[in-house]
């Protein structure tokens, strides 16, 4: 009998650095053959961690009777207010109540797990810190009696941890709480994670992003990029100009990001280790921009008669410059990330070739009839005020492949072409040494009709012709959900678990690309944002066992 326990408690290690176990399966079909997930080995952990070993050991886990403490050796205790705001989360998600766990002092079996015990194990936890690109995200998790042990050296790890604990949790046959003897040693596969919501095509409430933000963590996503203003409107309220968005969100008192809103963000996002990035682009997608600056954008002709219309910033003023010089100084002090991102994508040049007055300045400064020297006239000194700011900056490929003049520190963004076309940009843009993130096949508002995760699972941001040395410049993605389409109404079913599908291929190992494996994990892991109240939209036919409510 004792031979048979010990046979059991053997965990089968899984090293997830190598792929030869994985079956591939190509799914260009993508409704014929996922219809019914069979049980992964791996349970319903999403994203897969680098190495599991899992034991056919299991035991009971009762809300009565569980805590989640810190570690008496952990640099990190009860004045750890992110923790202490995890450990609560974390314990309703698992159990159903916000109650202040652990104080049920009634006996339990031997088979009961009572404790999970958090261990920050470097001197500064970085509880009080904002995350950062190089934040460490590693843990190690064992879960085994007298109690279960997270080990991470700062609380971002912790975090991940949590959500890895969490998702260990099942229901057995009989309906109760059942965890696996299990060990776990996980870190991400790219430092930058990043999800992109637009709120000026559609205003987002507040509400809506939190929650977001709060599925974001359960996918171990780490950047909220923030397109939060474009042509369309301009909801951000600026202390240090207020007209912007008086004039030029849908409206100037229900529509409209107030400082606090900006901060509860922020906040929010930091207490789950994500970053929040904010996007102002320009001198394109301005329109919003100039309905409360004057001067601002460039006046368009129609033959030697102005049209009525603006075109993009008009970068040929000193006024323009002061202003984006006192803006992203305001910018500066509100979001605490060390980027923002600068856009500079798809500049419309019609405007400006219209113009008599900068047609005039070309010529005086040799440019010719070749607009995109007077874009990078442009961008050069936007990029100079925001360095003065002390703040890095993420630019759209277009900024890169104009040859602007950029900081060795740049990272750019690419979004544009086919599979082909975007590699080949990966490539060009590591070969001259800078950084790089790819959101070219993650652009999530583009839908059809079948499992579509299935193509964006597979594509992967180091896929490209490059060294070793070129792979390391490739810090990650961002999964892009622009607003022309969405609102409240319909952009978080649409997000997930599509979404989700990004979030596994940046976290996870290169090798972790079995679809069937993948689908059994995906469609558990979508029931479980549906339990805690994410409206995932199915990946195909087939129930959870806890639906949806509704609202």
């Amino acid at each position: 009998m004792m031979a048979i326990l010990k046979f059991a408690i053997l965990l089968l290690f899984i090293d997830i650095s190598h792929g030869s176990r994985y079956n591939y399966i190509d799914g260009e079909d993508e409704n014929a053959w996922l219809e019914e997930p069979g049980d992964s080995k791996y349970g319903s952990l999403w994203p897969l961690p680098q190495k599991v070993g899992i034991s056919m050991v299991s035991f009971k886990i009762t809300g009565s009777s569980f805590q989640l403490t810190d570690a008496k050796q952990s640099s990190a205790g009860p004045s750890c207010s992110l923790l202490q705001n995890a450990y609560r989360r974390y314990y309703e998600y698992m159990f159903g109540s916000a109650r202040k766990p652990g104080y049920n002092k009634r006996r339990t079996g031997p088979s009961e797990l009572t404790e999970l015990q958090v261990w920050i194990t470097s001197h500064d936890s970085e509880c009080d810190s904002y995350p950062s690109v190089t934040s460490d995200e590693s843990y190690e998790l064992s879960v085994n009696q007298p109690y279960a042990v997270l080990k991470a050296p700062k609380v971002w790890g912790a975090l991940r941890g949590l959500e890895t604990f969490s998702q260990l949790v099942y229901e057995d046959v009989y309906g109760a709480k059942t965890i696996n003897a299990t060990t776990i040693s996980d870190f991400p596969r790219f430092a930058h994670r990043g999800l992109l919501l637009d709120s000026s095509r559609h205003f987002l409430p507040i509400k809506v992003i939190l929650a977001n933000l709060e599925a974001m963590a359960m996918n171990k996503f780490n950047v909220f990029h923030w397109h939060i203003v474009d042509d369309q409107s301009f909801p951000y309220l600026s202390r240090t100009f207020p007209q912007l968005s008086q004039q030029g969100a849908y409206h100037p008192y229900t529509h409209v990001y107030t400082p606090a809103d900006v901060k509860m963000v922020i906040e929010f996002a930091r207490l789950r280790g994500i970053r929040v990035v904010p996007e102002f682009d320009t001198p394109g997608h301005t329109q919003s921009w100039g309905k409360g600056q004057k001067d601002l954008l460039t006046p368009c002709y129609s033959g030697t008669s102005p049209s009525g219309t603006f075109g993009p910033v008009n970068p040929i003023l000193n006024t323009t410059y002061d202003f984006m010089r006192q803006f992203f100084k305001e910018i500066s002090t509100v979001f605490d990330d060390a980027y923002v991102h600068l856009g500079g994508d798809e500049v419309d040049f019609g405007c400006w070739q219209s113009n008599p007055d900068i047609q005039k300045f070309m010529v005086q400064q040799g440019f010719g009839h070749d607009y995109s020297k007077l874009e990078s006239f442009y961008i050069q000194r936007l990029l100079d005020i925001v360095t003065a700011t002390q703040k890095r900056y993420v630019v759209w490929q277009e900024v890169f492949d104009n040859a602007v003049k950029l900081k060795p520190d740049t990272i750019i963004h690419v979004w544009k072409g086919n599979q082909q076309q975007y590699q080949d940009e990966m490539a060009n843009i590591t070969s001259t040494g800078y950084q790089t993130l790819l959101s070219s096949p993650w652009y999530l508002n583009r839908i059809s009709y079948g499992q579509d995760w299935q193509g964006i699972y597979k594509a992967d941001p180091q896929d490209f012709n490059g060294t070793d040395a070129q792979k390391k410049l490739v810090i990650g993605g961002e999964a892009c959900l622009w607003g022309e389409y969405v609102d409240a109404t319909n952009l978080t079913p649409r997000l997930w678990p599509r979404a989700s599908a990004v979030a596994e291929r940046l976290w996870s190992a290169k090798e972790v690309t079995d679809l069937g494996d993948a689908y059994s994990r995906l469609s558990a892991h979508r029931c479980r944002m549906v339990e805690r109240g994410i409206p995932a939209e199915p990946l195909f036919t087939g129930h959870c066992p806890h639906e949806y409510k509704g609202i």
